[in-house]
């Protein structure tokens, strides 16, 4: 896992080409024509000796920055374990909305929810397996869809009573759920149907209708599979929904640790 203690930070604000008539930091001509902050986070050796005293500030600053965004209801870019991925707040419908929008995204199609820790699961969802099978898969790159309780926004996936839950093996998301003390609806950062972000340059089309974005520099290993998405909703059943980059080790612990079978959806 990495460690948001080892991350030294680089903070970017991008700014209009014809205004910039100082000289610009490393960095800010990637999104020069933009106007979104960029929040950029970089191995403690491009800082030098001084880095250790810095690193706990700048990461605590770029939570902060974050979590302001997300309070106040607007969509953020962020690096996952397995692709890059845009947030908002689950509980909040208007963002939710226009996360759809930003996408592209089909209405029926359904939204992941991300949150920071196991027992978080509980109350959004109605969870028929052992907590010590959630532990054996979260954190990691793996959404597990379960039944939807009450407490979770009805105005999202208002079409399903199920939801997928993921807790990223990442340090810097499962703080961000944390210090949100809410579920992030979470998806992949790109155009409807086009193809994964392993990197922030890949959506900078996307940039503009954020609020910020976090670069975590390259995520995942270039697969670009995103996390394989199971559904365990039947009692003793799994059902695979997408196969994912973590398939195998998924299917694994499911049949040879805790025996459920995998239910073909025939009767």
């Amino acid at each position: 896992m990495k460690s948001v203690c080892s991350i030294a930070v680089e903070l970017i604000k991008s700014r209009r080409a014809h205004s910039s008539a100082t000289a610009r930091r490393p960095g800010e001509d990637m999104c020069k024509e933009l106007k979104t902050t960029v929040l950029r986070m970089l191995p403690p050796t491009c800082r030098g000796p001084s880095a250790p005293q810095e690193e706990h500030t700048d990461v605590a600053e770029i939570l902060s920055y974050t979590v302001k965004a997300l309070k106040e209801g607007h969509v953020v870019g962020v690096p996952t374990d397995t692709i890059y991925g845009l947030a908002c707040l689950a509980q909040n419908s208007e963002a939710v909305r226009k996360t759809y929008d930003i996408k592209g995204r089909n209405g029926h199609k359904p939204l992941a929810i991300c949150v920071g820790e196991i027992q978080d699961i509980y109350k959004y969802c109605k969870v028929k397996v052992k907590e010590a099978l959630l532990g054996d898969l979260l954190p990691g790159p793996v959404t597990l869809v379960l039944e939807r309780s009450e407490a979770l926004n009805p105005d999202l996936n208002p079409f399903t009573s199920l939801v997928g839950v993921r807790i990223p093996d990442h340090a810097f998301m499962r703080r961000l759920c944390q210090m949100c003390a809410e579920p992030l609806a979470l998806t992949s950062a790109n155009i409807s149907s086009n193809t994964s972000t392993v990197a922030v340059n890949e959506f900078q089309e996307l940039w503009p209708k954020l609020a910020l974005v976090v670069d975590g520099g390259p995520v995942g290993d270039n697969s670009r599979l995103g996390s394989t998405v199971v559904d365990l909703s039947v009692l003793g059943k799994y059902r695979i929904i997408r196969p994912g980059c973590a398939l195998s080790s998924t299917v694994n612990v499911l049949e040879h640790k805790y025996g459920l079978s995998e239910d073909s959806g025939k009767e």
